[in-house]
């Protein structure tokens, strides 16, 4: 299905790929490791970040209904900045909280905001039946972005010998980014001004009496936050990888990890890129778009737990290898979780509606983050993780969506 590549396309492209040069992502946790973090106290700071994300979701999503959405967006940015400027100058734990903090008002004003901004684009022009097309070529330019990213941190890690100065390399892209949004036509600010504030209510309150807009909110909640926290174990998998290899053994650790780090996130993201571009033919395949959804949960969830059965038995390459399958079927399942949603959300509220999402995974990656890393303190990477991917599987009966039941349900699924 061929989509739409007008001057706002390259925009919205743009925005995910500047967005995703967060040269800090492939070695968060191998900074904080660096600065004598624990992995309990690593958790406790990703759970700071998801609470005060979730404390903000909802009104920063209805502020951006209600007052602007490109306002929300560059809030986001300078919040984002304020926050790798934090995490540079002042290395202490209770100090790397406020940096959290700082960081939750960029998520919190971004996540939905953005979507609902593509989505809004895709109304305007009659275009919604390519929601899963159009989103899906977006975001791979996002994951294109990643890949590029892994190969910029590994470089400036190599050539600095710590992870430090991701931090301040960051501030580039992001800046660059802030300059983009403030080029965002007006009439994706939404519908909606502050005079119906009551109407915006009401619709938003619908979203919970929708049982299948509900259901679909909860899948994709509960599988993005299992993915989101154990995805971070991929670095200390990639470390123990990197050090046990007979190569490049004239170079620090930092360094050896970093090429083995760069190289292996390239090539991921590369995938991811391709699987999100193609993630509308996946949706085909399945026949549904709910259907789709319950097979690739359970796929995830299988996935998993033998990343962490291998990593338990020293198999850090097919651990490795199973991570970068992971990838892929996040970034499948990333744009079908949109469209299902969306179609289930009134357009004027859709912000404060897939801040519901957003808001509902932060707070999972909340109660998640600290206790999966209690228990790679306590029993190892792996079986942290093996834990994890079993507990996922178990809580798939309370997330499965109801296909359409009959074949015009399904055609219209599939518009």
């Amino acid at each position: 299905m061929q989509i739409k590549r007008d001057s706002q396309f390259y925009r919205f492209a743009a925005y995910g790929f500047l967005k995703n040069l967060r040269f800090f992502d492939p070695f968060l946790i191998l900074f904080f490791r660096e600065m004598g973090l624990s992995f309990l106290q690593i958790g406790t700071l990703i759970s700071v970040r998801e609470v005060a994300t979730n404390f903000l979701e909802l009104p920063t999503g209805i502020i951006a209904d209600l007052y602007g959405r490109r306002l929300s967006m560059v809030l986001s940015m300078v919040s984002y900045l304020s926050s790798f400027m934090v995490f540079y100058f002042f290395p202490s734990f209770y100090v790397y909280m406020i940096a959290m903090i700082a960081f939750a008002f960029g998520e919190a004003f971004r996540t939905g905001t953005h979507k609902a901004m593509i989505l809004e684009y895709l109304r305007i022009n009659g275009m919604t039946d390519m929601k899963v097309h159009y989103y899906g070529a977006t975001r791979a330019a996002s994951q294109l972005g990643s890949a590029i990213n892994a190969l910029i941190a590994a470089f400036l890690v190599f050539y600095s010998g710590s992870y430090k100065i991701v931090f301040l390399a960051s501030v580039l892209p992001y800046a660059a980014n802030l300059i983009n949004l403030m080029f965002y036509p007006k009439e994706l600010d939404g519908e909606l001004r502050s005079g119906e504030k009551r109407e915006t209510i009401k619709a938003f309150l619908g979203i919970f009496r929708n049982g299948d807009a509900l259901k679909g909110v909860l899948n994709s909640s509960l599988y993005d936050a299992f993915f989101k926290v154990v995805k971070e174990y991929l670095q200390p998998i990639l470390e123990a990888l990197a050090l046990g290899l007979p190569i490049m053994i004239a170079f620090s650790a930092e360094q050896r990890t970093s090429v083995i780090v760069g190289v292996v996130y390239f090539v991921i993201y590369i995938a991811t890129s391709y699987a999100s571009k193609n993630a509308g033919k996946l949706s085909g395949k399945f026949g549904t778009e709910a259907r789709a959804l319950n097979y690739t949960y359970i796929f995830g969830a299988v996935l998993i737990i033998f990343s962490g059965i291998f990593q338990i038995f020293a198999l850090q390459v097919l651990a490795v290898l199973i991570f970068f399958f992971l990838f892929i079927l996040e970034n499948f399942r990333r744009p079908i979780n949109i469209s299902y949603i969306s179609d289930n959300i009134d357009h004027k509220t859709m912000a404060s509606g897939l801040s519901v999402e957003s808001q509902l995974k932060t707070l999972l990656m909340a109660i998640f983050a600290p206790l999966i890393g209690f228990m790679a303190d306590k029993l190892g990477v792996g079986s942290a993780i093996t834990i994890a991917g079993a507990a996922m599987l178990c809580l798939f009966a309370f997330v499965k969506l109801n296909p359409p039941k009959n074949v015009k349900d399904v055609e219209s699924e599939k518009a």
